[in-house]
């Protein structure tokens, strides 16, 4: 009976060895490079000696490293960082059994002017420093033991200044180098979309390109699995093709899901698709990846919806550099931004003004945040600021672009909306203009025909886009600020579908989208402060909800007032005597003896406020007759305690106190999350606030803060919120501004104990420790 079942058991094993082939390797290619600043002769020949290079690994911006200073070229578009030309070599090996897969190297973004080389032999260049793109190296590889491979890249943004904002320089996204059959699935070559999709039932829609690069034809067999959030496969699809030697065919399918889970902004409920290839019952390739159901689509006359749900897309926009960290952002620092964002009340986020990276969409889909994915920051005219930018290259490049960021993006659920510029310079009140915009938006349509395109319209009124019959060409009107003309434009044309594309923080702009149901959406400029487009000595742009640092500013509470459902209260009070000055949430003014009358406003969407001076009454605030004006009081100044009392129907729902600090005693520290991974991905942010001997903070502490970082973990940035600080990030020490300073840490090791101390001239010491897990 063993002798049976055992040659039973190697019977079963042949079978399945025979139907079943390695598919694809996909390697994660980001350690043990060497890197270079500056121009190098030869550095792309295998024979160069890069020994006295800088060891590092990828993700890696090398322009955040410093110095700021204002004669560097990039100048306030690109933040007085230093710019130029850096090579980055990577030497590896592949096993001999290897030598029959096609090898390709995959970059998720280099910035910029980037050319590549492998053994050698050059693969090509890419102007774009945000876009994904892929080089085969196939037939310049050498296989098998001690055989070495070198692959080199320079990356040259040296021509400036090229850009309006911060654009980081280097290698500064992941790297893949990804191992294939001769017959497999192309690049970015599968599509999954719901053509229909409600409660009931749901028709998904599955395209998958397939490429032959083998000498005679293949008679190919798709298989497509749809998984659902809890793991179960819950539809299949087959499909069969001849597809000629070196040619690629795409392959259509159609399977019902009956009862979908939709994905929308409360439960971002996640499907996978299972693609595979198979030749003579032999699986040759295999790729998985996540999509949504969901019903997303706009009307003219009431916005934006989303499964059945009349949604306001109260959006913010956010360019992509992480503050202290640079272009080179580390996932965690992507998910405690939009954490911040989503706990004022944003639900939508516009990657302005260009293809962000990979896994920030997958957070968005996770998360739940709805995005407006945006392409490029100009066509052919220039810009003040950049005029060396994209310009110069999109004639020559904006096809193979566009078509690199749709396909590599159309799978996120997240993205309900595509724009193809902003504020774009060229004439659009001419043939020209509108042969432009036309020919990106069908390539967009054609490569995804499930979402709408609009662009970012610039002084509608200039350009005459409203009366020419540009605006009709649009699937969705977008405007940047000026609502009252957008409205205008709708009113007259009913049928337009209209949304705010870039807007200001004034009651104004809210009023507009909250009281005109036909306006989709709006995305403040900005969600975050940005590092560039400001004048020195500044070296960031201080328009966001949040600092650079994450800290809210008072906008982000008037915000929250206006878009959140549960009680919001905030209180603040003007800077300098008698209503001069910045506002600000602090009961502590810097010269006391001269702040006789407090001006003091509370942002609130409750019934009534009640504002107490160290116990006595200064007043009832009722809601305003526009239900979004802040409630306002003034009176004497007092030290002490200021508190204020939100009431609904008379019941208290919400409180705040304000108190009078004494001299900055200590430093407190605290770690935004107890515990972290040790990848390149996972960061915990320190905050170093500086108190009295109570504990009260003291904003208006600027005492030098010294970190240090035992354990298992690395100190890799400190920073403030002053946007005029131009102190480097990579060091130890930081200046606090408003009595804050922070530090970001990384585990250096799979498990262990991270310990962050902080110290001050004549201030006691504080500590915090995190796990690593």
């Amino acid at each position: 009976m063993n002798k049976v079942y055992l040659l039973l058991s190697f019977f079963l094993l042949g079978i399945l060895q025979a139907n079943s082939q390695e598919t694809r390797k996909d390697i994660l290619f980001d350690n043990d490079w060497k890197f270079f600043r500056g121009d190098v002769k030869g550095a792309e020949l295998v024979s160069f000696n890069d020994a006295a290079w800088r060891s590092l690994n990828v993700p890696h911006d090398w322009s955040i490293e410093g110095p700021y200073d204002r004669g560097n070229a990039t100048g306030r578009g690109g933040g007085y960082l230093p710019c130029g030309i850096g090579w980055y070599r990577k030497t590896f090996s592949l096993d001999e059994k290897e030598y029959k897969k096609q090898v390709f190297i995959e970059f998720d973004g280099i910035m910029a002017n980037s050319e590549v080389w492998i053994n050698g032999h050059f693969l090509g260049e890419r102007p774009n420093g945000y876009i994904s793109f892929q080089y085969e190296l196939s037939h310049y590889l050498n296989f098998g033991k001690n055989k070495n491979n070198v692959l080199a890249v320079k990356a040259d943004n040296s021509v400036q200044p090229a850009s309006r904002w911060y654009t980081g320089a280097g290698i500064y996204r992941h790297v893949h180098m990804v191992l294939v059959n001769p017959v497999h699935v192309s690049y970015n070559g599968s599509f999954v979309y719901a053509s229909s999709a409600n409660k009931e039932k749901s028709l998904l829609q599955i395209q998958t390109a397939v490429i032959n690069e083998e000498s005679s034809l293949k008679k190919v067999v798709v298989k497509a699995d749809i998984i659902s959030p809890s793991g179960e496969i819950i539809a299949k699809s087959s499909s069969t093709q001849t597809i000629a030697a070196h040619h690629e065919e795409t392959f259509l399918q159609q399977v019902d899901v009956v009862r979908p889970v939709l994905w929308d902004i409360e439960h971002p409920q996640l499907y996978t698709a299972l693609i595979s290839v198979w030749i003579d019952d032999k699986k040759i390739d295999e790729i998985r990846f996540l999509f949504g159901i969901r019903d997303a689509h706009f009307e003219a006359a009431t916005g934006f919806w989303l499964n059945g749900k009349n949604i306001k897309l109260k959006g913010v926009c956010m360019h992509h550099d992480g503050g202290a960290v640079g272009a080179a952002v580390p996932l965690g620092v992507y998910e405690r931004r939009l954490e911040l964002l989503k706990s004022v009340g944003v639900n939508a986020i516009r990657t302005s003004h260009n293809e962000t990276s990979p896994e920030f969409l997958s957070l968005c889909d996770k998360m739940g945040l709805l995005v407006m994915d945006e392409t490029f920051d100009t066509w052919t005219a220039r810009k003040s600021s950049a005029e060396n930018g994209y310009n110069l290259y999109f004639n020559d490049w904006w096809e193979k672009d566009t078509k690199a960021i749709i396909m590599r993006d159309r799978n996120h659920p997240s993205i309900v909306i595509y724009s193809i510029g902003n504020e774009i310079h060229d004439n659009l009140d001419d043939s020209s203009g509108f042969r432009k915009y036309r020919m990106q938006q069908d390539l967009v349509h054609a490569l995804d025909p499930s979402r709408p395109v609009t662009m970012a319209l610039f002084r509608p009124a200039l350009s005459h886009v409203y009366e020419n019959g540009f605006a009709q060409t649009m699937d969705i009107v977008g405007q940047n600020y000026r609502e009252n003309e957008l409205i205008a434009a709708h009113e007259k044309h009913p049928e337009w579908k209209v949304i705010g594309t870039e807007n200001r923080h004034e009651q104004s702009a809210w009023m507009a989208l909250r009281d005109k149901p036909y306006m989709a959406g709006q995305f403040l400029w900005t969600g975050f402060d940005y590092l560039g487009e400001a004048d020195w000595p500044k070296i960031a742009n201080a328009s966001g909800l949040f600092d650079k640092t994450g800290g809210p500013r008072d906008i982000a509470f008037q915000r929250t007032s206006w878009w959140s459902d549960k009680p919001v209260l905030h209180v603040m009070r003007k800077e300098q005597n008698a209503g001069a000055g910045d506002w600000i949430s602090d009961w502590s003014p810097t010269d006391i003896d001269t702040y006789d009358e407090a001006r003091v406003q509370a942002f609130s969407n409750c019934d009534e406020v009640e504002l107490f001076l160290n116990g006595k009454s200064v007043g009832v605030r009722q809601r305003p007759d526009d239900n979004a004006s802040p409630r306002v009081w003034s009176f004497p100044f007092e030290k002490g305690t200021l508190k204020a009392v939100a009431r609904n129907k008379g019941k208290v729902v919400a409180e705040q106190a304000l108190t009078t600090a004494g001299k900055p005693a200590k430093i407190k520290l605290t770690a935004d999350k107890a515990s972290i991974e040790n990848k390149w991905d996972d960061v915990v942010y320190v905050t170093a606030t500086v108190t009295d001997e109570n504990g009260e903070p003291c904003l208006n502490a600027d005492n030098k803060i010294k970190f240090s970082c035992s354990g298992a973990g690395d100190l890799i940035a400190v920073d403030n919120a002053d946007v005029s600080s131009g102190e480097p990030y990579q060091v130890k020490e930081r200046w606090a501004y408003k009595g804050k300073c922070i530090a970001i840490v990384k585990a250096n090791a799979a498990s262990g104990i991270i310990t962050v101390s902080a110290t001050a001239d004549q201030l006691q010491s504080g500590a915090v420790s995190v796990s690593v897990k």
